[in-house]
């Protein structure tokens, strides 16, 4: 089980208490069962549910006394989801916590009456999640995170002359609907912005170089990442590439732009998980997942790496630095 890759990956104990605690409790202590797409070992992994952590620490929760986390991770196999939802659910969960649309689409086909908290979310009334964002009307509720135009619109700022951009996307992590709903809005942002975009599919880190290799025969002068879990735990290796073949790219996640990425913009991941544990909280005490509305972000980072810029001949547009958030010299 990818349970057992996630204690062995870890040091101190990460998981020690809740699983110390499972033997002494009494059947009061709430179960929080914790639902991950991606290998436990990846860094996104374990940050997402350390910040979910410090959420519910944050709220007056003390791990081992007064709630129990059960954590199943799929290892980036999406087929894996039913048999872990139905672990989870045979566990007598009080609440399931879905790192992302897949989990969460896995969980809500098993289950009408466990809560179900999505930390990361696309398009949830799109992928059938809920009915409306202000009343989710299910069993179903949590936060979304999407600003895909936003980013192409940023990077053309950026590369002003640029005519071809790549998009680097990850297949099946995101719902259906989604998904098409990313591809349309980076093919209508960029229709709008007038360059050609070719969206290159990678399912493992091992298709980087051949996706890369595509780009450069396309002759292509930008990038756009798009959001992905993988590609959040791979950003070092795609900061080498695109540095390697002169690619100004954009990705979703300021950690790539702090490794040598040129520019990122987009809602912390982690911080999505930890503010999912507000949810938790307020499920634990009595709402329903149905009266609880879906969260929007609210505010987007941009990050700017002028060493990287620098390096790639690029002079970023004072307007565009004025508005960045963090510039990193």
């Amino acid at each position: 089980m990818e349970r057992r890759a996630f204690l062995g990956a870890l040091t101190g104990g990460f998981l020690a208490a809740p699983l110390a605690a499972e033997g002494q409790q009494s059947g009061k202590v709430p179960r929080i069962g914790y639902l991950e797409i991606a290998s436990a070992e990846l860094p996104i992994a374990q940050a997402m549910v350390e910040a979910f952590r410090q959420g519910l620490r944050e709220r007056g929760y003390v791990e081992g006394q007064t709630f129990v986390i059960e954590y199943r991770a799929a290892a980036g196999r999406i087929e894996r989801l039913p048999d872990l939802v139905a672990e989870l659910t045979r566990l007598k969960v009080n609440v399931i916590v879905a790192s992302a649309t897949p989990a969460a689409l896995a969980a809500k086909q098993a289950t009408t009456t466990i809560p179900i908290v999505s930390a990361v979310m696309g398009d949830p009334v799109g992928d059938g999640l809920v009915a409306s964002l202000a009343r989710p009307g299910g069993n179903v509720t949590g936060l979304t995170f999407l600003a895909l135009a936003k980013r192409l619109g940023l990077l053309k700022e950026t590369v002003p002359g640029v005519s071809h951009v790549a998009a680097l996307s990850h297949p099946g992590v995101y719902g259906e609907h989604t998904m098409r709903d990313m591809l349309k809005e980076a093919e209508v942002a960029a229709q709008t912005l007038g360059v050609h975009l070719q969206v290159l599919e990678t399912r493992s880190p091992s298709d980087f170089d051949s996706a890369f290799s595509a780009m450069v025969t396309n002759r292509a002068g930008a990038l756009i990442v798009f959001p992905s879990p993988m590609f959040y735990g791979a950003h070092g290796r795609l900061v080498d590439l695109a540095a390697k073949y002169r690619l100004p790219a954009i990705y979703a996640f300021k950690e790539a732009v702090a490794t040598g990425g040129l520019m990122s913009y987009g809602t912390s991941i982690p911080d999505l998980s930890r503010r999912a544990a507000t949810y938790v909280d307020k499920i634990l005490k009595g709402a329903k997942p149905a009266d609880l509305p879906v969260e929007q972000p609210t505010k987007f980072e941009l990050v700017i790496n002028l060493k990287t810029a620098k390096a790639l001949g690029l002079t970023i547009p004072q307007p565009l630095l004025a508005r960045a958030d963090e510039v990193i010299q």
